[in-house]
């Protein structure tokens, strides 16, 4: 049965602490509450969310926000489980961790949902979603027919996927199948967690989107440039290119730690920022700013937000 409300606050519903509302909130738990939900308010904008961690309201939202209440997880057999879309990811990879189940490990304490995971394809320390994702169950919009998407159709790239471009809009992850392996994940998982709370601000204490800015690649010409000043620069080949890391820019031009308005950045960890204290959209989006203009200037390369503006 899905549960709809009006002119609510979604406070509860985004990372970042942005006490802004919404038109109708609407959270379902079938596919068929899905379908409903889409036949009730087709004609008005509508947008999907998860845990809210990779958004950044900058204002009321005057549409329908959509939520999923499903959040359950199923072996399909000894190496693929299926997840739904309202599932928190760091919530799944507990439950195998636990079932003595790896290959997610490394994704731990990730902050957002299941369907979010194939959207935005989350990833760390060298691992990504895409690595372990089988194929996506999803729900077209249009003309409420359920489509599977394999690996290959989703389109992954770097904190990318089709679901971001020509998918974007028109299809709903309603759930992903990963695969894992039988083993013992347990003190990668710890370590891995034990790594974040050092650095990171624990999600729900401190308001953040997690990962502010992604890494950008560059030519392997422009990184020879750059290590020619930068002899210490940390930096990464790839297929897409060298990959420098956007936390070392932004250190390196001062901003590790600091502030604007009730933005800051985070001091153990400058790719994120944070709400330190009730920071509006407006100060965070100016920070945000302020910091590309200052890695463009210093170093001659686009940083680009990994968050979504709505």
């Amino acid at each position: 049965m899905e549960k709809i409300q009006y002119n609510i606050s979604l406070l509860p519903y985004n990372t970042f602490g942005m006490d802004v509302r919404t038109k109708v909130f609407a959270e379902y738990q079938s596919i068929e509450d899905l379908k409903a939900l889409l036949r009730q308010f087709r004609g008005e904008r509508i947008l999907h969310i998860g845990q809210g961690s990779n958004l950044l309201f900058t204002g009321d939202f005057d549409g329908v926000v959509l939520h999923s209440a499903m959040a359950r997880a199923r072996f399909l057999d000894d190496e693929t489980v299926e997840a739904q879309n309202g599932l928190r990811l760091d919530d799944l990879i507990a439950q195998l961790t636990d079932m003595h189940y790896c290959g997610m490990e490394k994704l731990s304490l990730i902050p957002g949902e299941v369907g979010a995971s194939a959207v935005q394809n989350v990833g760390a320390y060298g691992v990504e979603a895409k690595d372990v994702i089988v194929r996506v169950h999803t729900l077209d919009t249009e003309t409420l027919e359920e489509r599977v998407f394999s690996n290959a159709e989703c389109r992954f790239g770097y904190r990318d996927s089709a679901f971001k471009h020509e998918l974007r809009g028109r299809y709903i992850v309603t759930s992903v199948v990963y695969h894992v392996t039988p083993g013992d994940a347990t003190k990668t998982r710890q370590e891995i967690i034990e790594t974040r709370n050092g650095k990171l601000p624990k999600v729900g204490e401190v308001g953040s989107a997690g990962s502010f800015f992604m890494n950008p690649f560059v030519t392997p010409e422009k990184a020879d440039e750059l290590l020619k000043l930068y002899p210490d620069m940390p930096h990464f080949p790839s297929p897409q290119g060298v990959k420098i890391p956007a936390a070392w820019m932004i250190e390196q031009c001062g901003w590790k730690g600091k502030r604007l308005g009730g933005a800051q950045v985070w001091p153990r960890q400058p790719l994120v920022l944070v709400n330190a204290d009730n920071a509006t959209s407006a100060d965070i989006m100016r920070l945000a700013q302020e910091i590309c203009e200052s890695v463009k200037t210093k170093f001659g390369i686009d940083i680009h937000p990994e968050v979504n503006y709505i």
